[in-house]
């Protein structure tokens, strides 16, 4: 009997739109978080009788003909790269990307990776990092003697000093865009990693046409919409329990075939 197979396949679709849901739900409150969608596809036909072909010796056709599903299958899970809301924190060291657009962080291993929070902080030595304690690229600096720093929209971080009329420069942030940033792989910790079917990054001054311009002060929250996702977890759910209740209704009509005397 399909049924039973066909709804296994589906019990097993609305799980992992589950547990889609649930991560959404879960970084609620995360900076940066791009929600996620589970996509799903129907698996092959078992073609009984083929439609189009000769249904008798006068040349007449099936119209219709007959296949029968045999389930779903997941086909990806994709984020949704939307803005977020933007929240003032007041805090010198939040930058927020208004925009496209991701900040470039180097690993530990010297790689780069990329993120859209931009809850920076300074390290002892005074460089832009991360609360991973992982270093902003281009590398910026600042004395500890510096005061007023500002970032302005197009990401030059700048300084006054006691005594000095002038602002220093301390650097200059970029941003990076790829031609699929859904192809981006996570890893955690609000970092993504370029894979081949990202693209290569394209970096270029926040502010370049096609790149956002970055905020100081502010926060890029989550794009979740949780009554959307409260919604979605409900659809899920009955999802699931008609599924199982398929494989118990074809469970009972196998016992009833097998009574037969």
């Amino acid at each position: 009997m399909r049924a039973l197979s066909s709804a296994a396949t589906g019990m097993l679709a609305q799980q992992l739109n589950v547990d889609t849901i649930s991560n959404n739900i879960a970084n609620l409150n995360t900076t940066g978080f791009k929600r996620q969608r589970a996509e799903f596809q129907d698996l092959l036909y078992e073609n009984i009788e083929r439609a189009g072909s000769n249904s008798s010796d006068a040349g007449t056709t099936l119209p219709s003909g007959i296949q029968v599903g045999v389930g779903v299958r997941a086909a990806g899970i994709y984020r949704i790269d939307e803005q977020g809301s933007l929240e003032n924190t007041g805090n010198t060291f939040d930058i927020a990307i208004n925009g496209n657009g991701f900040f470039r962080i180097q690993l530990p291993d010297g790689q780069d990776a990329y993120t859209r929070a931009g809850s920076f902080q300074i390290d002892q030595n005074g460089q832009l990092v991360t609360p991973q304690g992982f270093i902003v690229q281009p590398q910026i600096t600042i004395p500890q003697e510096a005061r007023d720093i500002s970032v302005n929209e197009q990401g030059e971080v700048s300084f006054s000093l006691a005594g000095q009329v002038q602002p220093s420069v301390a650097g200059q942030l970029d941003l990076a865009i790829f031609p699929n940033s859904v192809g981006l792989e996570a890893i955690g910790g609000n970092l993504l990693l370029e894979t081949q079917a990202s693209g290569a990054a394209n970096i270029a001054t926040p502010g370049t046409q096609g790149f956002g311009t970055v905020l100081q002060g502010f926060l890029e929250r989550s794009n979740v919409n949780a009554v959307s996702e409260i919604t979605a977890l409900i659809s899920a759910q009955r999802a699931y329990e008609l599924n199982s209740q398929v494989i118990q209704t074809a469970d009972e009509m196998l016992s009833t075939a097998g009574q037969l005397r």
